[in-house]
């Protein structure tokens, strides 16, 4: 039965009769063959040839270079294809020697057909995985990817170049929605630590309760719930870097063991006498003013000092405004590439309207809306009129009902209405950034929309807001 790959084979062998043998097998079975005479030879085809995947060498040549010379040139190149080395004079410590250089597989001569076909088989499943592999790198490098020509922007780069390879600890502060993680994500990817574990920790997202087990993890037992041992994630990333995001959200009790870490590089599970070691770079990030935080008695001044060696500034959009085009047109192609979708563009009338609408979201809220456009406009182009209104500019807080009052309690009540939608429109319909925003406890402002008759209801990222006053 025939194969239904039809993968591209380059035979290296300066015997014919091997060639032949060869030619004659992987031919039938529906497989295209290159072959070449010697290593020179060889190398050149491959260059010259696109979409070879498997190369079946020599390690005995005449000519310049033996086989085990060519295998390490293959494995230099990028998307290399898999090597099975063949040879009749086989020692262990010549296949010790290929395996370490990257060969898939040593088969000692005579060869045999059903060897033969297994060994590629078995190889082309595991070329395809590391294509998989390399491609799926690629787009997580790409979605992690820091875009912006600013001169802000140009200007945390240099500095991130200047603190990666060191193991200096990093602070990262700005606004939530500016990509402190992924300024974070380029320290480490042009660290010294690049190949080991890169761990992400939301110290926001975890209960009071459980983040020291998150951090530091624990032993079977030591509390309720706790029915297995568990690492935890400064142990994860030993050797490699930790992100602590929201760090201004940790408790005072955990800051002190992550203070234990950073100057004595220690960790002590949760119910356990045993102390580890571990080599860990700390990266952390905050939307929080830490030295306010500081004076509240919230956090640590020891422990701020500690971290604050290399500070960071995130910048927020509307100081980078310039900018937004570029973001505009990275998310509309990654989408399109990521959901099969055909690429769209925004009008210049549109785009004006993004460059002056203030992102309290920042670069996450652009995100948003952008894919929430995607989706949901039929047109090839987007137009100014297809935005979020709060985005075109048209909410302001209008009192368009004021002649329609008779009190003033309906006039105070009709524009604290108004200037509540325009708030929440502006950040989103995010309640808790909201109450941020206009100062005033959640609870408070769940009070009033209650009052108001203000009901938001989730869809595709929007949230819909209507009800008239409510009757005394």
């Amino acid at each position: 039965m025939k194969s239904e790959r039809k993968a591209k084979v380059l035979v290296i062998d300066d015997e014919e009769n091997i060639r032949k043998s060869l030619r004659m097998i992987l031919e039938y079975e529906g497989y295209t063959l290159l072959e070449a005479g010697d290593g020179e030879e060889g190398l050149t085809k491959l260059d010259e040839s696109v979409g070879v995947e498997i190369v079946l060498l020599d390690i005995k040549m005449p000519g310049g270079m033996d086989g085990l010379e060519v295998l390490k040139e293959i494995k230099r190149k990028p998307y290399s294809p898999e090597v099975i080395m063949i040879s009749g004079q086989g020692t262990i410590q010549t296949a010790v020697e290929a395996t370490k250089s990257g060969a898939f597989e040593f088969l000692e001569k005579p060869l045999h057909r059903d060897r033969v076909l297994l060994s590629i088989r078995n190889a082309l499943n595991q070329n395809k995985l590391q294509r998989e592999n390399l491609d799926l790198k690629k787009k997580a490098e790409k979605r992690y990817e820091l875009i912006g020509s600013h001169l802000l922007m140009k200007k945390l780069w240099k500095e991130i170049q200047t603190a990666a390879p060191t193991n200096a600890t990093v602070l990262i502060y700005g606004e939530s929605g500016t990509g402190k993680e992924l300024i974070a994500r380029a320290i480490h990817a042009n660290s010294l630590r690049v190949k080991e574990n890169f761990v992400q920790v939301n110290c926001a997202a975890i209960p009071e309760e459980l983040i020291e087990s998150e951090l530091f993890g624990h032993e079977k037992g030591s509390f309720t719930g706790a029915t297995e041992r568990k690492t935890g994630k400064f142990e994860q990333a030993d050797g490699g870097t930790i992100f602590l995001d929201e760090v201004g959200d940790m408790s005072l009790k955990t800051q002190s063991k992550v203070l234990r870490v950073l100057e004595e590089g220690e960790v002590q599970k949760v119910g356990s006498n045993k102390i580890n070691k571990v080599d860990v770079r700390v990266i952390v990030a905050t939307n929080k003013d830490l030295k306010k935080e500081i004076e509240k008695r919230n956090f640590r001044d020891d422990l701020y000092f500690r971290l604050n060696v290399v500070p960071l500034y995130s910048p927020a959009l509307r100081e980078k405004r310039e900018d937004i085009p570029l973001l505009v047109e990275y998310f509309c192609r990654n989408f399109a590439e990521e959901n099969n979708f055909k690429l769209k563009k925004f009008s210049p009338d549109a785009l004006e309207a993004m460059i002056r609408y203030p992102w309290k979201g920042n670069v996450r809220e652009l995100k948003n809306i952008i894919e929430r456009l995607l989706i949901m406009t039929d047109k090839d182009a987007i137009e100014k009129k297809d935005l979020p209104e709060q985005v075109r500019g048209e909410r302001q807080i209008s009192l368009h009902d004021a002649a329609k009052v008779q009190t003033l309690k309906d006039f105070r009540d009709l524009a604290e209405k108004d200037f509540i939608l325009a708030k929440l429109e502006e950040n989103n319909w995010n309640i808790s950034q909201t109450a941020r925003e206009i100062d005033t406890p959640r609870s408070n402002l769940y009070k009033k929309l209650e009052q108001y008759g203000i009901k938001i209801t989730a869809g595709v990222g929007e949230a819909v807001a209507s009800a008239p006053l409510k009757e005394e």
